[in-house]
């Protein structure tokens, strides 16, 4: 079947049987008390976190020690770095570790949901301890076989010694006694101190999955097989609520090779993760159906969103955002009394328009049913998720669903959403559960999305005779993520709110936030760093404004008004939600985002004098509990065209597990914002996506990306603190410090995104 090696029972049974250590996952008690306190982090998720090794670890008699894991790799090195975290305290030789992909199973593996840039962050401390459990038990096999006391045997680089006896074993030797062992107490597990790791902290440990990248070894969602296998591709209504009046399924029977046509009904709205529905066609290989889907000659019914326009919709956000009848999601002092007396007020408004996450391999599924069960290969975020949304369409238990979650050529937040998974059951079910592929065109995932928001930011800002803000109003305008769950939800969610707007840490004296109506005319869902986004680009913006309104250098203003280094509970900025983190133990701490400020500065030489049409700009975010400030050098020539020769990022995300990957992933951040600042966005006529691949949706390529990035990772070396994101964090200063940036090359205010020829002559 499908080449993707993956953990299954059958597998877990032969291991037992041919002598392997196969440890596995403990769970937290489930008697709860009737009044339960606030839950935060990993244990407020579904399903929680689990440590207990038997699930996580399996040693063969070879040697060869299996970690499996249970988030999903779409590039950013989890699958790395969790073995790397549980090879360290399991004194593992690095050269003999493998690892295993995790199929759909929440209530085994704990939470698998790859978003939020929580997996180390959740998971970190829970497979150190998973390693330390499988030493521990591995140390007492070796005890006992020897009769001697577990105190005096030695567990280093993949052995077992005693050095009184001269004794010495394999893990291997050891890996079937120890799977007959007891799993120790968490309280007494003994984890290594930092000075002993052997691969936490490290820049050389490399990628696990890099030889079967680089030999074409590894399986994408798109590279899933079977025997037998058909492949399908979908008509989907172009806009949003849509449906198919009639098709010609006829013409789409006549190409060599289509099989059958399939009408795929268009779920009730909101629609969540379900498909849009429309014509799907089915074929033995891909070419055909996409040529049966050329001549379909749909008639399509619009519905309620048909007349949806990118521009008419900005008008009506503008409006919004000038309105006072927004909701107040934070009151601090009186800004609205305090802009009224203030010598001087400066405002302005921000646009950012629909972004699609693009991920380079667009979505993909293969299901098959047989006897009842259906089996399930797809580059999906969510697993658990994809499992009981099928689980549901198909009418089956969820233990009767399998979702094997292959390598994920990008994600960003859309493959979070199940629908092209939900689509191949829907199509395997049509076929008499025969194994059926459906494949997403890039046309088809930029038309399809579920688009990160467009949004309207105001700011308004009363300064005193210093040029310092005494009041702050900040009116944020944009339809919500919970537009997908709910019926007309027509405000941001927490979460959202949550994102740098109600949280913001500037030191002002009178603060107020509002957030108008915005009805949603499209599937809204997760971006990378999501509503950072717009709020970050507005307020870095914005205080860059005030800092020139001020006659200061923006650094220095920035520093001045994010005050001196405390740390505030969240709560007391109005947010709730604190990245689902206990705000005791993240609080907003205004002393790293200064040292970020001050690093990523010193190091790209702020206030040096630049050539004509060269300017610095920078940025400051904080964002998935972690730190990040940008700065970055553009270049403008007299045609309006925009370089970028450097940019400078600092990141404090506590303690760095994967150096490496923290720096490959900021170095993406930095591509990918220069993407959002310079030319990516989705627009909408007549209620359609515009754009159709990348000649229209145009992302960064090698002569417009940054020449230079240099990351520099402050803080870090406390392992005793809690871990900060890093998928996320990098990315929302980075389009400010680049507009930012421009006007100091050329004078000319960024207000809206992206640049495209706003500079041109």
């Amino acid at each position: 079947m499908a080449a993707l090696e993956n953990v299954s029972r059958r597998a877990v049974l032969l291991g037992l049987g041919a002598g392997a250590l196969v440890i596995s996952l403990g769970l937290p008690s489930l008697a709860q008390e009737q009044e339960e306190p606030l839950k935060f982090g990993a244990d407020a998720m579904p399903h929680g976190w689990r440590d207990d090794p038997r699930i996580f670890v399996a040693i063969d008699p070879d040697g060869t020690v299996t970690v499996t894991v249970h988030r999903a790799e779409m590039g950013q090195g989890v699958r790395t770095s969790i073995a790397m975290a549980v090879a360290d305290e399991l004194e593992a030789d690095w050269s003999r570790v493998r690892v295993a992909q995790a199929p759909a199973d929440e209530p085994t593996f704990g939470n698998q949901d790859t978003d939020g840039s929580r997996s180390l962050r959740h998971f970190f401390e829970p497979m150190r301890r998973a390693g330390a459990a499988a030493r521990q038990m591995l140390r007492e096999a070796a005890a006992a076989e020897w009769g001697v006391p577990v105190e005096e045997v030695t567990a280093e680089n993949h052995a077992l010694s005693h050095a009184a006896s001269g004794r010495r074993a394999g893990y291997g030797d050891m890996a079937s006694r120890a799977a007959e062992g007891e799993i120790p107490v968490r309280e007494s597990l003994a984890l290594k101190s930092p000075d002993k790791f052997r691969y936490i902290g490290r820049d050389d440990v490399g990628l696990i999955d890099n030889p079967g990248i680089v030999t074409g070894a590894a399986v994408y969602g798109m590279d899933a097989k079977a025997e037998g296998m058909l492949f399908a591709v979908v008509a989907r209504p172009p806009v949003i609520g849509g449906r198919a009046v009639s098709h010609d399924a006829e013409a789409a029977l006549k190409v060599p090779g289509v099989q059958r046509v399939v009408m795929i009904d268009p779920p009730p709205q909101p629609s969540e993760f379900q498909p849009l529905g429309g014509v799907a066609v089915i074929a033995t290989n891909t070419w055909a159906a996409m040529r049966g889907r050329d001549v379909l000659n749909i008639r399509w019914e619009d519905g309620p969103h048909g007349a949806y326009d990118s521009e008419v919709f900005k008008a009506e956000l503008e409006q919004a955002a000038r309105s006072s009848d927004g909701a107040v999601v934070r009151n601090q002092g009186d800004a609205l009394t305090a802009l009224q007396e203030a010598p001087r007020k400066v405002e302005a408004e921000y646009y950012i328009p629909h972004l699609a996450q693009a991920p380079m391999e667009p979505p993909a599924a293969l299901a098959m049913i047989r006897d009842g069960r259906c089996e399930v290969w797809a580059c999906v975020q969510a697993p658990q998720v994809t499992r009981v949304r099928i689980a549901e369409k198909l009418g089956l238990p969820p233990e009767n669903v399998t979702v094997n979650v292959t390598l994920l050529g990008g994600g960003f937040g859309r493959k979070s959403k199940p629908d092209f998974a939900i689509e191949a059951a829907i199509l395997s079910r049509e076929m008499d559960g025969a194994p059926v592929k459906v494949v997403w065109t890039r046309d088809d995932d930029l038309h399809h999305s579920f688009y990160h928001t467009v949004s309207v930011e105001r700011l308004e800002a009363g300064l005193d005779d210093s040029g310092r803000p005494v009041a702050w109003l900040h009116r944020t305008a944009a339809p919500t993520i919970g537009s997908i769950f709910a019926p007309d939800p027509m405000q941001k969610l927490p979460f959202e709110l949550g994102m740098g707007l109600t949280n913001m840490p500037l030191d002002i004296p009178n603060v107020r936030a509002e957030n108008p109506k915005a009805q949603a005319h499209t599937r809204i869902g997760w971006y990378r760093s999501v509503s950072n986004i717009p709020h970050a680009f507005a307020i870095q913006s914005f205080i860059a404004e005030l800092a020139h309104e001020a006659g200061r250098d923006h650094r220095d203003y920035l520093l001045e008004v994010i005050g001196p280094a405390r740390k505030i509970d969240p709560t007391e900025l109005g947010d709730v939600w604190n990245y689902g983190e206990d705000p005791a133990r993240y609080p907003v701490d205004t002393g790293r985002l200064r040292r970020v400020i001050e690093t990523a500065t010193e190091a790209a030489g702020w206030g040096r004098e630049m050539p004509a049409r060269r300017g610095l700009g920078l940025a400051a975010h904080y964002s998935f509990v972690s730190y990040v400030a940008v700065v970055v050098e553009v270049e403008v020539d007299e045609a309006g065209n925009v370089r970028i020769p450097a940019a400078h990022l600092a990141i404090d995300c506590g303690p760095h597990v994967n150096p490496d990957r923290i720096r490959s992933q900021m170095e993406g951040a930095v591509i990918m914002g220069s993407g959002q600042a310079l030319t990516s966005q989705i627009t909408f006529a007549q209620g359609r996506a515009q754009q159709d691949n990348f000649d229209t949706y145009l992302v960064p390529r090698m002569d417009t990306a940054p020449r230079e990035i240099h990351v520099h990772l402050v803080g870090g070396e406390d392992y005793g603190q809690p871990l900060g994101g890093v998928g996320e964090p990098g990315l929302p200063p980075v389009t400010p410090a680049i507009t930012n940036a421009i006007f100091a090359a050329t004078g000319q205010r960024i207000r809206r995104l992206p640049v495209g020829n706003q500079l041109s002559s």
